[in-house]
């Protein structure tokens, strides 16, 4: 494990010279930013639901987390989380009225709207680490599944969710989950892993397999995972399905 986490820390934080910082940085700040005044726009001038510009900010950013490690390698990574980070922990410090903070906490978390946006925030910086310690060549299949899935399972939960079961949670707020949400978990996971098989060269065969392991991997962890720490819980063993693949 020291091994491993050394090879981490050389290979992101450590890896950034100023030249990376100069290029990269404005490309995450303007990622960011666009992800930020997307959402914040259509809460306050399209009166959309939080369930909706929750989930699409998610999407963006691990979608873009995805990208850039393919693209640029961990270091890109590191450093897009360290903005990502920065902008939404000011965003819940400056509280309701913030474009980006009315954007993304959930009245139903309410009166901890606040922690239920750092708590996530902290399971995915946990998850993009323990994934890329353990799982290094296919952590960036954990991002996007977290990215897509998750995205995909509240909206449609919100809109056609009929069967619910309640999961665990801090802080005496109630939550729950459908059956419906962990159906589209299942099915976009399998689209978003099919397509890095491909991305991958693991051929069609190998890709349908590690997709349908990984989708019903992700639906089932994401099903039994505390409230807030999916994102956690879903990029770790999504990514240990896919090296079992790779």
């Amino acid at each position: 494990m020291a091994g491993r986490l050394d090879s981490f820390i050389q290979n992101g934080l450590l890896a950034l010279t100023l030249r990376d910082i100069l290029l990269f940085l404005p490309l995450a700040v303007l990622t960011v930013a666009f992800a930020s005044a997307v959402v914040s726009w259509l809460r306050s001038e399209k009166s959309e639901t939080v369930p909706y510009t929750r989930k699409l900010f998610h999407f963006i950013i691990f979608s873009a987390a995805c990208i850039f490690q393919l693209r640029f390698g961990l270091k890109m990574t590191v450093l897009f989380g360290i903005v990502v980070c920065a902008v939404v922990i000011f965003a819940v410090c400056k509280g309701a009225g913030h474009g980006l903070y009315d954007a993304v906490a959930r009245p139903k978390d309410s009166p901890h709207e606040g922690i239920f946006i750092l708590l996530p925030l902290a399971s995915t910086a946990l998850g993009g680490v323990a994934a890329n310690l353990w799982f290094p060549h296919t952590a960036f299949i954990g991002y996007l599944v977290a990215g897509w899935a998750d995205a995909a399972a509240e909206p449609v939960g919100a809109a056609w969710g009929r069967r619910r079961y309640r999961v665990p949670s801090l802080f005496g707020v109630k939550a729950e989950r459908s059956l419906e949400g962990s159906l589209a978990v299942l099915g976009t996971a399998c689209v978003a892993v099919f397509l890095c098989g491909c991305v991958m060269h693991l051929g069609w065969d190998a890709s349908l397999r590690m997709a349908l392991a990984c989708g019903f991997c992700a639906a089932i962890v994401e099903a039994v995972s505390h409230h807030g720490l999916d994102n956690l819980t879903v990029q770790v063993a999504v990514s240990g399905m896919a090296a079992l693949f790779v």
